[in-house]
């Protein structure tokens, strides 16, 4: 009894290891093409995403596999990697040791650790061929002439009708623009309007601030952690 005991237990020992191993893939697998976890490390996406240099900020679940068949949409958040002209300030944070630097990999596929890359999270404001500009006389942004719908800004410049405006001598810091989206591009704005280097930043690159619909990499769907922030994140029809 006792010794069929021990080969059972030496056999599950030997077979931890591929265990591990299959469940290594598998994650691999699914966070390469399926699904991925993302840190958020910044400000940007206030208070739709919770994130800041040195707390605890929010992990999400960024899908993939959507974009496939169609294009990101106004409204949509999404998860890109940042043209050249947005990584002039991006330094890397991984660590020269090799062994702490293979760990904190390993920790960025699970979402404890932020990517190693400018990856960066924004939501689509207007699309390729559409018009972009700020503001109207209510401090609105505007699609094609028309004042979009944007229920998540909290955070912006301030924009006062006849003292701080878009036509004043003082001007408000919201205005810009206005820009024609290239086709095949995305102008992008962070929620937090106030401290986010989105594609306002950007309006003197070769692309006018856009982004290429092609350095799209998902779609932020839900937030996993903190347990207290758990929920979908929404993606509304901004342009009626």
């Amino acid at each position: 009894m006792d010794r069929s005991k021990n080969k059972k237990d030496r056999s599950f020992l030997r077979e931890i290891p591929i265990l591990i191993l299959v469940a290594l893939v598998l994650s691999f697998l699914l966070q390469t093409f399926v699904a991925r976890v993302y840190l958020i490390p910044s400000e940007s996406m206030e208070p739709t995403l919770h994130g800041c240099p040195g707390c605890t900020g929010d992990r999400i679940v960024v899908e993939k596999i959507g974009y496939r068949f169609h294009d990101p949409q106004p409204g949509d958040v999404v998860v890109f990697r940042g043209p050249d002209s947005w990584s002039q300030d991006f330094v890397s944070t991984r660590s020269d040791n090799v062994v702490v630097r293979g760990i904190q990999e390993i920790g960025s596929y699970v979402g404890l650790v932020a990517p190693d890359e400018n990856d960066l999270v924004k939501r689509v404001i207007a699309t390729g061929g559409q018009t972009v500009e700020c503001c109207d006389e209510q401090g609105r942004v505007l699609v094609d002439g028309t004042p979009i719908d944007e229920p998540y800004i909290e955070m912006d410049f301030p924009f006062v009708p006849d003292r701080l405006t878009c036509s004043t001598d003082a001007k408000s810091g919201r205005c810009f623009g206005p820009v024609t989206v290239p086709e095949g591009n995305l102008w992008v704005m962070g929620d937090n309007r106030s401290n986010s280097a989105d594609s306002r930043y950007h309006v003197n690159d070769e692309r006018q601030g856009t982004i290429p619909v092609d350095n799209v990499i998902g779609k932020a769907q839900f937030i996993v952690l903190p347990p207290g922030r758990m929920g979908g994140i929404d993606s509304p029809e901004i342009q009626n």
